[in-house]
């Protein structure tokens, strides 16, 4: 009776064993298989909310350009916004070498968005509709300005209390008087700012970040996962940093669609 209690005994411990050591090895099998692309994937599709850069990534352009250019300073500003986006100087300084050459007034700012049509990226009315029919709310978080941003908002359904941008000052005649530098978004780390602030404000667990540029790159943390955009322009050093890097919204919109079991 002994030895028949042993056996049960010793018999009872090594299935105990092998359970845990099944249990422990497909623990390790599932975490190993999870990418970091597909970590990002996964957050993506369960997010609460996703901010978006504008400039190359919800629009086509680079709206500081195109004013430039409006203005007749095209060239000399977009060499800045290239060294910007880069991560070659701070963001701050950048933005002031760029107004400072264009110096806007009212009248143009007026006149560029009555004559300058918006040129929204292929796809991004879509997934924007996908996200909000799921429930995420969606942020413009952008280094350009709110002047410019918020016709691009209304295309999208976006409330304008959900733009985060630069806001440009004028004096009482009209002529440019610089820009507001308390903005978040007018220096490096801003969108960072901006993010943590969202997520304080409003309790989001699941927060992506989504753009072309180094300011997007460097707001994740605290953004929960960057997916890097290369639709409009791609941009090496950001390419590198992102876990996930796409060329077309189709590919987020299709990954919306993928079911999770």
């Amino acid at each position: 009776m002994i030895s028949r209690t042993l056996n049960y005994s010793i018999i009872s411990s090594i299935k105990n064993n092998l359970q845990y050591a099944t249990l422990k090895t497909l623990s390790l099998v599932s975490i190993s298989v999870m990418s970091p692309q597909q970590s990002v994937q996964e957050l993506f599709r369960t997010a609460d909310c996703v901010c978006f850069d504008v400039d190359s990534t919800v629009i086509r352009d680079e709206g500081i350009d195109e004013l430039a250019r409006f203005c007749g300073k095209g060239e000399e500003v977009k060499r800045l916004t290239a060294e910007a986006m880069g991560g070659s100087m701070t963001f701050q300084e950048a933005l002031k070498k760029r107004l400072d050459i264009i110096r806007p007034t009212v009248s143009q700012i007026k006149e560029f968005l009555d004559t300058f049509p918006i040129h929204l990226t292929p796809g991004i009315t879509e997934l924007v509709r996908d996200l909000h029919n799921r429930g995420v709310q969606v942020y413009l978080v952008s280094g350009g300005f709110r002047s410019l941003i918020e016709p691009v908002a209304e295309k999208l359904n976006i409330p304008i209390s959900n733009i985060f941008a630069n806001r440009l000052k004028f004096y009482f005649n009209g002529e440019y008087a610089g820009f507001d530098e308390n903005e978040p978004t007018s220096r490096s780390g801003g969108k960072g700012l901006v993010i943590r602030r969202l997520k304080e404000q409003y309790g989001y667990q699941r927060l992506i970040m989504i753009g072309d540029g180094a300011t997007d790159a460097e707001a994740s943390p605290p953004a929960d996962g960057f997916i890097g955009f290369g639709g409009n322009v791609v941009r090496e050093e950001v390419k590198k940093r992102a876990s996930w890097y796409v060329t077309d919204f189709q590919e987020l919109i299709s990954t919306l669609k993928v079911q999770t079991k």
